[in-house]
This record gives C-alpha cells, structure tokens and sequence, in this order.
C-alpha cells in the first residue's frame, strides 16, 4: 500500500517525533516501504536579516542539523530499515511539501499538538500539510 513514507521531525522538540516516528517506523515495517526523515532549519528569510550573521553562517547551521539528523535517526531508527534523511531549509511547511513531491513521497506521517486559539488563526504546519500535501497525511497527536 505505502512505498515510500515521509516523516518530518523537529530535533529540537520530542513532542515532534515521540509518538510519530515509532509510528511511521512501523508502517515502513508492514509495507516494506522505505522511510524518509527530514528535519527543516528556519531560513533567514530577507537579505536584511542575514547580514547580521558571519558569512557561511547558513552553511554551518545546515551542516550541523545534518549531523544531528544523523545522530537521531542513528539513536531513534532500527538499523535494518532503509532510511534516508534530508535537511531542508525554509518555512517547515513549504518544505514538508516540497520534499513530499520530490521524493513522490505515498504517505506523510506527522506529530501535531492540540491546536490554540493562535493555530485556528494562523493554521499549524501539520494543518497546512493536510491541506496542500500530494499524498495520504496522517497526523498522530502528541
């Protein structure tokens, strides 16, 4: 049914991945589907912002998020499972799809929080993912 499952995760948040992951490990494991796991740092959005940074700052931050991208999935993934990990760089949501259409992802398996009054006016990522996503969405509540 699934080939292909994408599992985006926040590092810096377990509530991102806590319940979410062990899911879309399983679901790799029924299917024998392959499992992707990408972590999305924030960009520095306007040329004005990112002056106040050394130069080769957003470099850095990419490689290290890919470090430790590696050290999760290393700590968090069973070893026999196929895996690859991407490291994208932007607005969370805009990637998540942006990477589910790249990697013709079959099925996105996200954490998300009990929304606040603040999400019903913005609309959370995992919302934004539900509603623009190229494939199944299943949203696991933490």
């Amino acid at each position: 049914m699934y080939a292909n499952i994408l599992c985006p995760v926040d590092l810096s948040d377990e509530h991102s991945w806590s319940k979410a992951l062990p899911t879309a490990v399983q679901l790799a494991k029924t299917f024998g589907a392959g499992l992707q796991v990408m972590t999305v740092v924030p960009s520095f959005g306007l040329p004005m912002v990112g002056q106040y940074f050394p130069e080769g700052f957003e470099a850095k931050m990419r490689a290290e998020a890919a470090r430790h991208l590696d050290e999760f999935c290393a700590a968090h993934l069973p070893a026999d499972l196929a895996t690859k990990r991407i490291v994208a760089e932007g607005k969370i949501y805009q990637e998540i799809l942006r990477a589910a259409e790249a990697i013709r992802a079959d099925l996105i398996v996200m954490g998300s929080h009990r929304p606040e009054l603040s999400d019903y006016l913005l609309g959370p990522n995992a919302a934004r993912v539900v509603r623009h996503a190229p494939c199944s969405v299943m949203v696991v509540r933490t």
